[in-house]
C-alpha cells in the first residue's frame, strides 16, 4: 500500500505531507500529518465533528488555510483530529474533521502547533497521484 502521508524535516520547523488518489484525498491525509505532528493520529477517537469551510484564489493557499482552520480549532477548543473529509472546488474547501478534546495522559502531545506556512508548499498531482505539503511552524 501506498504511503498516504508522511513528516519531512525542515530546519526547526515540521514538513507535513499528504498523498491521495484524489486532491481531496491529499488534503486529507495533509490534515492527518498535521495531527501525527503532534500525537499518534491512531490515538484520537471520531467523537465529536467540526465543520471547516475555506475559501482562496488558488490551491496552495487553500491548503494553508485548510491547515490553519485545523489549528485554530484545536488551540481555541482544545481538540485533536483523527479523521477528516474534504470536499474541494473551485476556490473553496468544504470538510468535516472528526475528533476528540485533548487528553495529555492518552495523547501525549509532543509539540504544540503554531501555524502552517507557505514554505515548501506544493499541491501537484504527480505521476498520477496528489501531493499536498507544506511546513508547519512548531
Amino acid at each position: 500500500m501506498p504511503e498516504t502521508w508522511e513528516l519531512f524535516p525542515h530546519a526547526a520547523d515540521v514538513g507535513v505531507r499528504g498523498y491521495g488518489a484524489s486532491k481531496a484525498e491529499a488534503f486529507e491525509q495533509a490534515a492527518t500529518a498535521l495531527t501525527a505532528v503532534i500525537t499518534d493520529p491512531a490515538r484520537v477517537r471520531a467523537r465529536q465533528a467540526v465543520p471547516v469551510r475555506c475559501e482562496a484564489p488558488d490551491d496552495e493557499l487553500l491548503l494553508v488555510d485548510w491547515l490553519n482552520r485545523l489549528i485554530l480549532e484545536m488551540d481555541t477548543h482544545h481538540l485533536l483530529f483523527g479523521r477528516f473529509s474534504v470536499e474541494l472546488g473551485a476556490g473553496y474547501l468544504n470538510a468535516t474533521a472528526w475528533g476528540e478534546p485533548l487528553d495529555r495522559e492518552r495523547h501525549c502531545p509532543a509539540v504544540e502547533v503554531k501555524g502552517a506556512t507557505y514554505t515548501a508548499l506544493r499541491v501537484a498531482c504527480e505521476q498520477g497521484r496528489w501531493l499536498a505539503q507544506t511546513v508547519v511552524d512548531v
